[in-house]
């Protein structure tokens, strides 16, 4: 027997709908690229959005075309996204940090068709276009005031492309299963690999991104995701914030810390997300300059490991609550988050800092496990490491073009690539990634907890660490710093300053100081090329 209720698609477009609707007075304040700050609201997005659909559809795209963006977080590219998902293409997210050679194999890897691309970004744009043969016309997220001078072909503003549709359009019907978006990762190790987003996938993970758990997101917050819609799907903030009716405030392309903590203030923004190299300029900033955040509620972290230093700040003097967050360009991409259970509600200082560095439980729709090389299933004693292992309905099940096959098993596990343990309680921490890990006398080092201890040096801006060769050990830490403007902590200072915080045959065996760490595109520390910078170096002799 079956149910007898209504079968209703999870389609993403429903979302803008719901919010056009029952919250369509909301602000969408953003921060433009040309300069001066925009109001808008969810109906005038959707209406928008609509128009946009209806341009698209009269140009001959719909279901199946790929259509990328390469902008920052605005209310033009909120609409883009719901404009492109309700004709049926599949919006395709470009990150604009990558090298240009590395985009141009993204988009013709894609085979995109359209590009919708932010004034920032124009240059780099005439370099890539002329490499991708796919690519039809170019919308420029400006209005016609506003145009550059370019030598790219088939450009148009956005205001002038929409103006020419009267939003008169009805969205497509679809399967939910219809693909929706796409994303690429880093492609740290090999090519880049094409996520695939779904509807239901979209949907889903955006309510699971709500629960009280999760993000806790409602029609009384005001939400800014400084973490770019072009990051590992803008961690779902483009659907869970119009669901939940709470209002969006866009930083565009103010990525400073004094840019982050004026918007911050000016618009009274109650929770916000990010990758703690932004966390860190706002705090030096605020370290610098002054200041408090009297309506900041609370701050999502995520992107890579969040250092206890970042978390108390916020805490112990500005009085934000922390929310360590961690997931996947393939899991839509939210995995955990460290909210606090019961069990642990009597903690504090110290030992809730001991508790908020874990990377946190899943919501429900994610599972996980951790497993030995052979596959075996790991205890849950919060001090085995294994690999990370998860599968759910927003996780994904192949990569675009069946690339990466080895990382998928016959019942959906999909291997993340790192290294972690759990609790009795469901708390995951990763402690490295499974190439970054530091095998030292048949034993593991975790490199991310020697560097979050670092970074609570006073004198440290930014801490690495990384493993290199030793005679005896196999492999041995090394402490890359990069120090505060105007400090000169010594190597024996910082040394010290982690004695009794880890094991002793965990103590770096030296440190170095460099001017700059590298990072990916994406804001994560760069091992690879820390290491390839650091090829030549030798350990002192004992």
């Amino acid at each position: 027997m079956l149910g007898m209720m209504q079968d209703w698609p999870l389609l993403c477009h429903k979302v803008i709908d719901h919010a056009a609707t029952y919250h369509g007075q909301r602000e969408v304040v953003s921060r433009s690229v040309e300069g001066p700050f925009h109001r808008t609201n969810y109906a005038q997005v959707r209406g928008r959005a609509m128009q946009l659909a209806q341009r698209l559809d009269r140009d001959g795209y719909g279901v199946g075309d790929r259509i990328a963006t390469m902008a920052w977080n605005t209310w033009r590219h909120l609409e883009t996204w719901y404009g492109i998902l309700g004709v049926g293409s599949i919006y395709h997210t470009l990150n604009p940090r990558l090298f240009p050679d590395q985009i141009a194999w993204i988009m013709n890897d894609a085979e995109d068709r359209v590009l919708f691309v932010d004034l920032t970004f124009v240059k780099l744009v005439e370099v890539i276009a002329p490499k991708v043969p796919s690519l039809e016309r170019i919308v420029i997220l400006t209005d016609d005031a506003h145009m550059p001078e370019t030598s790219l072909q088939n450009v148009v503003s956005y205001e002038s492309y929409i103006a020419e549709a009267d939003g008169d359009f009805a969205w497509v019907d679809l399967d939910e299963r219809t693909a929706a978006g796409m994303c690429y990762t880093s492609g740290t190790t090999g090519d880049p690999k094409g996520v695939v987003y779904t509807h239901r996938s979209n949907v889903l993970h955006a309510m699971a991104a709500l629960q009280p758990d999760m993000l806790n997101l409602s029609s009384r917050d005001r939400l800014m995701p400084v973490v770019p819609l072009f990051h590992a799907n803008g961690w779902s903030t483009a659907f869970s914030g119009p669901m939940s009716g709470c209002a969006m405030v866009m930083p565009g392309a103010g990525m400073d810390g004094a840019s982050i903590y004026e918007i911050l203030t000016q618009e009274k923004v109650t929770i916000t997300a990010a990758v703690p190299t932004i966390w860190l300029m706002l705090l030096q900033h605020m370290e610098k300059h002054g200041g408090s955040l009297p309506d900041l509620k609370r701050v999502v972290i995520g992107g890579s490991a969040c250092p206890r230093a970042i978390t108390q700040a916020f805490q112990d003097t500005y009085g934000v609550e922390v929310i360590h967050a961690w997931g996947m360009t393939e899991m839509s991409p939210l995995g955990t988050i460290c909210s606090v259970k019961p069990e642990y509600a009597h903690l504090e200082g110290a030992d809730k800092l001991d508790l908020q560095v874990k990377q946190g439980h899943p919501p429900f729709t994610v599972e996980m496990k951790i497993t030995d090389d052979e596959n075996q299933e790991l205890p849950w004693d919060a001090k085995t490491f294994g690999r990370l292992k998860v599968r759910g309905p927003a996780v994904s099940s192949s990569y675009y073009k069946g690339r990466g096959a080895e990382q998928f098993d016959a019942e959906n596990w999909f291997d993340t690539g790192d290294v972690a343990h759990v609790d009795p309680h469901g708390y995951m921490q990763i402690t490295d990634r499974a190439k970054d890990v530091i095998k030292s006398g048949g034993e593991w080092i975790s490199s991310i907890e020697i560097e979050n201890l670092a970074v609570g040096h006073p004198e440290v801006a930014e801490a690495a660490v990384i493993g290199v060769a030793h005679p005896k050990w196999d492999e041995r830490p090394l402490l890359v710093i990069v120090v505060k403007e105007g400090q000169s902590p010594s190597k024996q200072s910082l040394l010290e300053f982690l004695e009794g915080k880890i094991a002793h045959w965990w103590m770096p065996n030296d440190v170095v100081f460099v001017d700059e760490i590298p990072h990916t595109a994406t804001g994560k520390i760069q091992k690879t090329a820390l290491r390839e910078q650091l090829r030549d170096y030798a350990f002192p002799i004992d």
